[in-house]
């Protein structure tokens, strides 16, 4: 199966590859899950990633983003991250990089013009709709920084529960989705929507789908080929054209 997938990754011209966190999870990544020990098992996921909970309690949150941006720059991309930043450096007119993962490990990799579904949390943005004062930039320190002009607060630039995703990012991804003719889905359950649904999406326009997974994932039967393994076990050895 693995020499198949090798000679369908050499045909194709547009590959689009959809990311999630068992991507990360070969580097030592937390999930959102594992972040929440210590101090802050106490608090609720809504406490920490809804608007309200910010609004609630903006140092308190601030502060355990604050904590997740530590425990990331204790780590570094594996083989799987890098092996889509070399293709890409070869191939740039080959491939889409979708993420749902918001740890920028893809970038760090040297990946370029990644569609982040859910956000980066290393990327902020202004609390309320950006004033004419606000500029990221000047923003005066703080838990959470601050406009010294008006107050408004900076929040993490990852998406919260109840919250659209970007607009132009899904649209793009879309596009992406349904104009490939190869989309390899890498580490993720399948179980998240609308980013799963962008694999049913490539398979109706006519792309052949190949899941790359070491346990089962949701997407397993709209794949044409399923291949049991890591990513950084996997995609060096597909993509090494």
């Amino acid at each position: 199966m693995l020499d198949t997938v090798k000679a369908w990754v050499r045909q194709s011209q547009r590959i689009a590859v959809l990311t999630g966190a068992g991507v990360s999870a070969e580097s030592g990544v937390p999930t959102f899950r594992d972040a929440q020990t210590g101090y802050w098992a106490q608090f609720r996921p809504e406490d920490m990633a809804t608007e309200a909970g910010f609004r609630a309690h903006p140092q308190r949150v601030w502060d355990w983003y604050q904590y997740r941006r530590d425990l990331l720059a204790g780590v570094s991309p594996n083989a799987g991250h890098r092996a889509l930043a070399d293709f890409q450096s070869r191939h740039p007119d080959r491939i889409t990089l979708i993420t749902q993962n918001v740890d920028g490990m893809h970038h760090r990799a040297g990946s370029t013009g990644v569609l982040c579904l859910h956000g980066d949390i290393f990327h902020d943005r202004w609390l309320n709709t950006t004033r004419n004062c606000c500029f990221v930039d000047h923003a005066v320190a703080g838990h959470p920084p601050y406009c010294d002009c008006c107050g408004n607060l900076l929040r993490p630039g990852v998406v919260w529960f109840g919250e659209p995703l970007p607009l132009a990012t899904l649209e793009a991804a879309e596009q992406a989705a349904s104009q490939c003719d190869l989309m390899l889905v890498v580490g993720t359950a399948g179980a998240v929507y609308p980013a799963a649904g962008l694999a049913h999406q490539a398979r109706a326009a006519g792309a052949r789908v190949v899941v790359l997974n070491p346990a089962p994932s949701a997407l397993d039967e709209v794949a044409h080929q399923v291949l049991k393994g890591t990513a950084a076990t996997l995609l060096p050895q597909l993509l090494d054209d």
